[in-house]
C-alpha cells in the first residue's frame, strides 16, 4: 500500500473505534453506578436466612407460635443494621438494581425516574448521541471510499476537509450530550423518587467509553486538517509548475518548427541561385555589367 492510501487507512481505524465506543455507550446502562440503602425484609418463614430482619415472637404451649393480635415481636436490628447496600447502574434508557428476592436484577425506564421538567433535556441528550453516531458513520464511509478508490484526477483533499468538519461536529455534539446527561443525573439524585435515590455513586465504564469516543473524534479531526493542509499546498505547487511549463512552451518555438523554417530558407536560396544562373545564360556576351539579385 502506497503512502497516499496508508494515511487514510490509519485514519479510518480511530474513526471506527470512536463509532464502536459511541454505539456501545448508547446501548449500555452503565453510565453511572453506585449503591442504594434498602430496608431489609422480615424473615417470616426463613429464620436462618441472612439479609433480612429477624424477630422473636411469643410462643404458645407445645412450642407453637402464638399468632394472636396481642403477640409482641422483638426486632433486634437497629440503625444501619436494618438496611442493605443494594448496587445499581443507570444508562440513557434504563436504571437497574439488584433484586433482593432473587439473584437477578430489576430494571425500569430512566425516563420514569427523572423529574418531568427534565425529560426534554434527556431526549436532547439522546438525540445528540444519535446524531454523533451518524456523523461518525459518514466520516468512516468517506475515508473508506478514499482508501478503496484512489484516482489521481480527483481532489481527495476535499474529502479530508469534509472528514475534519464532520468529526469536529461529532465531537462537539457528544460533549454536549455527556454534559447534559451528567446534569440530568445529578438533578435526579437530588429531586428523584425516594425509592431510587442513591447513597453513593460514581461514573461507570460506559461513561468512560463515551468520553473516549470524544477524544478520538478530536484526534481524527486534527489529523484530517493536517493532511488537508499538506495536500492543498502540494496541489498549489503542482499548479504553479504546470503554469510555468506552459509559459515556457509559448515563449520558445518547438524544434520541429525551427527545422521547417530552416528548410524553407534553404529552398529560397536555391531558387534564387537557379534564377541568377538562368538569367546569366540568356544574356548576350556583349551585355555590359552583371546581373545581381538580392
Amino acid at each position: 500500500m502506497d503512502r497516499a492510501r496508508r494515511q487514510p487507512a490509519l485514519t479510518v481505524l480511530p474513526v471506527c473505534l470512536a463509532l464502536a465506543f459511541s454505539l456501545t455507550a448508547l446501548g449500555s446502562s452503565h453510565w453511572c453506578e453506585g449503591t442504594r440503602k434498602v430496608a431489609k425484609p422480615l424473615c417470616l418463614d426463613e429464620p436462618g436466612r441472612l439479609q433480612c430482619i429477624h424477630f422473636s415472637g411469643s410462643h404458645g404451649s407445645g412450642g407453637r407460635r402464638d399468632n394472636g393480635s396481642q403477640a409482641v415481636q422483638y426486632i433486634w436490628e437497629t440503625g444501619d443494621d436494618k438496611f442493605l447496600q443494594c448496587r445499581f447502574h443507570v444508562g440513557l434508557w434504563q436504571s437497574c438494581e439488584e433484586s433482593l428476592g432473587s439473584a437477578g436484577e430489576k430494571c425500569r425506564s430512566f425516563q420514569s425516574v427523572i423529574p418531568a421538567e427534565e425529560q426534554g433535556v434527556l431526549w436532547l441528550s439522546i438525540g445528540a448521541e444519535i446524531l454523533n453516531i451518524l456523523l461518525l458513520l459518514t466520516s468512516a464511509v468517506l475515508l473508506g471510499s478514499r482508501v478503496s478508490y484512489h484516482a489521481s484526477g480527483f481532489h481527495w483533499f476535499k474529502v479530508d476537509a469534509s472528514v475534519a468538519i464532520l468529526t469536529v461536529l461529532a465531537g462537539l455534539l457528544s460533549m454536549v450530550a455527556h454534559i447534559m446527561y451528567t446534569t440530568i443525573f445529578q438533578i435526579t439524585v437530588n429531586l428523584g423518587p425516594e425509592d431510587w435515590k442513591p447513597q453513593t455513586w460514581d461514573y461507570g465504564w460506559s461513561y468512560c467509553l463515551a468520553w473516549g469516543s470524544f477524544a478520538l473524534c478530536m484526534a481524527v479531526s486534527v489529523m484530517a486538517v493536517n493532511r488537508y493542509t499538506a495536500a492543498r499546498l502540494e496541489f498549489i505547487e503542482k499548479q504553479k509548475l504546470q503554469e510555468g511549463s506552459r509559459h515556457s512552451q509559448h515563449n520558445f518555438p518547438k524544434p520541429k518548427a525551427l527545422e521547417n523554417v530552416r528548410e524553407t530558407e534553404a529552398a529560397l536560396s536555391l531558387a534564387r541561385h537557379a534564377l541568377l544562373v538562368s538569367v546569366s545564360e540568356h544574356l548576350p556576351p556583349s551585355a555590359p555589367g552583371k546581373v545581381s539579385m538580392c
